[in-house]
């Protein structure tokens, strides 16, 4: 596994290139068969907006969970309860909730997010200094899977390491334009992950777990911490192909800062019908709740199944901060969560051994963990 992630199988093209070129019609690399489309039916000619604009439907239960008083250490027991059992709710029936007074400044937040705007509107020749390889993915990127020939999304990205101290991206691999983006996203990075933590408390709490156990049983303070920023350049055929393809993250947590104009994310509900997440406010996050808590939690709570639309006349802009367990701690359904008549489903494994998959395949729904459970195969 390791030789064949050294180098990208076939020379990389950016997706703004691709974009840019003036195009009618996608490459075929980037079209998607009809069942992985978005759906026909909620595609509308909008004459005003001069081309296509997907109609995906909205869907206004997806919980939002207010963490302002837990943030302020102001919750009562009665009010403790309460967002525990909010939390537990939206793990076990979404697999994905929002959280609003987060504890996070506004003003950090859309500082971080438009560093990056800054960096992604830059020529690429300017970003082609920084591109990236699969041998750790760091840098200015345009796909995944290393399978030579492999089906691509519309998207750019750039991807770090913010934590722990000893495996964050070296400065090499930070952009210098523009000046702030480093600093900005760290600043950003280290409270982001203290969110996490809070959330890490919880969600062991709601399972009867002591508050620690999430945090002591992937890794305690040597979490690994990484950060994607994504582009998704406009398209003229939104139609055919996906930002990125439906997945569910391979790690822990994954807090979302979305665009503050312009939906793309959508997640599948337990009916199938997959619908568009429409941001609570321009300071909320969208939480994904990933593998390794389905795995911790022997599928008490579930990893949601999500993909990435794009648009035909306007960019996109998102943060993604994974948080996930540290590479060689061997994860498996804790004790407490197996009973003789629902035994452990998966066997121990680390994160490492787990995520090699999605980085030589791609994203491929939710096909990884369910595999991984015992007597599955891999």
């Amino acid at each position: 596994m390791a030789d064949c992630m050294q180098e990208w199988p076939e020379p990389v093209v950016r997706v703004q290139a691709v974009a840019e070129s003036g195009l009618a019609a996608i490459p075929s690399c980037y079209v998607k068969p009809p069942r992985d489309r978005p759906a026909p039916q909620h595609l509308d000619t909008a004459a005003s907006a001069g081309g296509d604009v997907l109609h995906e439907p909205l869907d206004t239960s997806i919980p939002v969970i207010d963490l302002g008083e837990l943030v302020a250490a102001a919750a009562d027991e009665g009010r403790m309860s309460q967002i525990t059992e909010a939390v537990a709710a939206a793990c076990r029936e979404w697999g994905f909730f929002q959280v609003v007074n987060h504890g996070v400044a506004p003003e950090l937040m859309r500082a971080a997010r438009e560093a990056w705007r800054g960096f992604f509107r830059l020529p690429i020749t300017a970003k082609q200094q920084y591109a990236n390889l699969p041998r750790t993915y760091e840098g200015y990127g345009s796909r995944v899977g290393v399978q030579k020939g492999g089906p691509l999304d519309w998207g750019d990205y750039y991807f770090l390491h913010l934590a722990p101290d000893a495996g964050k991206s070296p400065d090499k691999y930070w952009p210098t334009n523009p000046a702030i983006c480093k600093d900005v996203s760290e600043d950003y990075g280290r409270e982001v992950i203290r969110l996490c933590e809070l959330l890490m408390k919880v969600m062991s709490a709601s399972l009867g777990l002591e508050e620690t156990r999430f945090q002591e049983a992937f890794g305690g303070s040597e979490c690994g911490v990484c950060l994607r920023a994504n582009y998704y350049p406009r398209c003229p055929q939104p139609d055919l192909t996906l930002g990125l393809s439906a997945h569910s993250d391979p790690g822990v947590l994954t807090v979302l800062l979305a665009d503050e104009h312009v939906r793309g994310l959508q997640v599948r509900r337990s009916d199938g019908e997959w619908v568009t997440v429409q941001p609570a406010r321009h300071d909320a996050f969208i939480v994904n709740v990933g593998d390794q808590i389905q795995i911790l939690s022997n599928s008490v709570y579930k990893s949601v199944e999500h993909r990435v639309m794009v648009n035909a006349k306007e960019e996109r802009i998102s943060l993604a901060l994974f948080y996930n367990p540290r590479g060689d701690v061997r994860i498996a359904p804790a004790p407490e969560t197996a009973t003789p008549e629902r035994p452990a489903l998966y066997p121990p494994m680390t994160f490492d051994e787990y995520r090699a998959y999605i980085r030589k395949y791609g994203p491929r729904g939710k096909a990884q963990v369910e595999g991984a459970k015992q007597g599955q195969g891999s």
